[in-house]
């Protein structure tokens, strides 16, 4: 792929060539596919946690050869712990590089966390006669029941620690009021503050009921440095992106996004849709990967990595694909562009639609990625948490 230099010298990155860098930079063109979940989330900097079936759909469309990712996702998050589920961009649940944690921690979760903190003894004042040194006790006795019996579900906590299964009243007053637990707010709490950590589920992969473990404290990190850090990890991966991805992404205040642009010494570029940034290093021409397709889930990082989208989804798809609150089902990909989506029927079959005529080539291979799919999943169901109007209708009913 040759390089395109515009008139004032500033290089210029069309949507093809961007396309191709997907490919290769999340793992997703064939030579390109990983042969672990440490490089998978590596690659990607990022894994959607809200949907935990998510975060294992996302590894194994990316990992070389036919075997499911779950033994080596579960390995990495609850044994080797490479990898740790915890708060993260735009108050998002990720999964991360551990290595990455104390950058992510300081950069976008403890802002978080203090604003968290704040928002929950607010609620308790409103609600109740518990303030701070109520809560600081109960999390006190948390910690110590968790530093004791290691990894203990809620409602083992809750027998234990008693005062965490108190109530408070939530919006007295309004028409939003109803009486609340305590527990899950106050667990939130220690978990972004990164004081406590999501361990092994209660069921099996697809499970969002995670049992808890007292977390080692992360390496200070100065918050400035963090984001650079961050910055640079995510611009390795995704760029080139505009000013308005980074901010998007991140959830950071444009001034920090800049900041942390300039700290990395970010190279600007032209996109179609304007400025964009690149490292300094990136600016070389990225070759054609060869054909490549893929069956990607609900949330994956890849369709959420940017704010504008048009250069690999088509906005006349966007409306089937997306929930209400933005949030994309399954994807099926053809080489860089989103072409269709897919879903699990009840019987566990894998169908997908096309909403766009890609060719014979491409419907073998994407019938192929199906097939794949289809073969590690066996007899587990997975229906996404936010679901869309086309996976909902290729799912069927219940």
């Amino acid at each position: 792929m040759s390089m395109n230099v515009g008139t004032g010298g500033t290089r210029t990155i069309y949507a093809a060539e961007r396309r191709a860098r997907l490919g290769e930079r999340h793992r997703l063109a064939g030579g390109a596919r990983a042969g672990s979940a440490e490089e998978v989330a590596d690659a990607l900097v990022a894994l959607h946690g809200t949907d935990p079936a998510s975060v294992f759909l996302a590894v194994g469309a990316r990992l070389a050869g036919r075997n499911g990712p779950v033994a080596a996702v579960e390995r990495a998050l609850y044994e080797e712990r490479s990898l740790v589920r915890m708060h993260g961009m735009r108050h998002t649940l990720f999964v991360f590089p551990s290595a990455l944690a104390p950058a992510v921690q300081a950069s976008t979760t403890e802002p978080a966390a203090v604003r968290e903190r704040a928002m929950l003894l607010k609620h308790l004042a409103a609600g109740s006669t518990f303030g701070v040194e109520w809560l600081a006790e109960t999390e006190r006795l948390v910690l110590a029941e968790l530093a004791v019996r290691g990894e203990v579900t809620g409602a083992d906590l809750g027998t234990a620690v008693p005062v965490l299964r108190s109530t408070y009243v939530y919006g007295p007053g309004t028409r939003q009021e109803g009486v609340q637990s305590v527990a899950s707010r106050v667990l939130r709490v220690l978990g972004m503050e990164g004081r406590i950590v999501r361990g092994r589920p209660q069921g099996t992969w697809t499970s969002s009921r995670f049992r808890w473990a007292a977390a080692a404290p992360h390496p200070p990190w100065d918050p400035a440095e963090a984001r650079a850090e961050l910055i640079r990890r995510w611009l390795g991966a995704c760029g080139p992106a505009t000013e308005a991805d980074l901010k998007w992404w991140t959830g950071w205040k444009v001034t920090d996004v800049r900041q942390a642009l300039a700290a990395v010494g970010a190279l600007p570029v032209t996109l179609e849709e304007g400025t964009g940034f690149v490292l300094p290093d990136d600016l070389g021409p990225v070759p054609e990967p060869e054909p490549w397709a893929a069956l990607l889930p609900a949330l994956d990082p890849t369709p959420m990595g940017w704010q504008a989208r048009d250069w690999y989804l088509d906005p006349e798809h966007r409306a089937a694909l997306y929930d209400r609150s933005g949030n994309i089902g399954p994807t099926v990909w053809w080489n860089g562009r989103i072409v269709g989506g897919w879903a699990q029927r009840p019987d566990g079959g894998i169908v997908h639609r096309l909403l766009t005529d890609v060719g014979a080539e491409a419907g073998r291979a994407i019938g192929a990625e199906a097939e794949r799919l289809a073969g590690w999943m066996g007899d587990v169901r997975v229906t996404p948490r936010f679901r869309t109007p086309l996976e909902r209708e290729l799912a069927g009913p219940a």
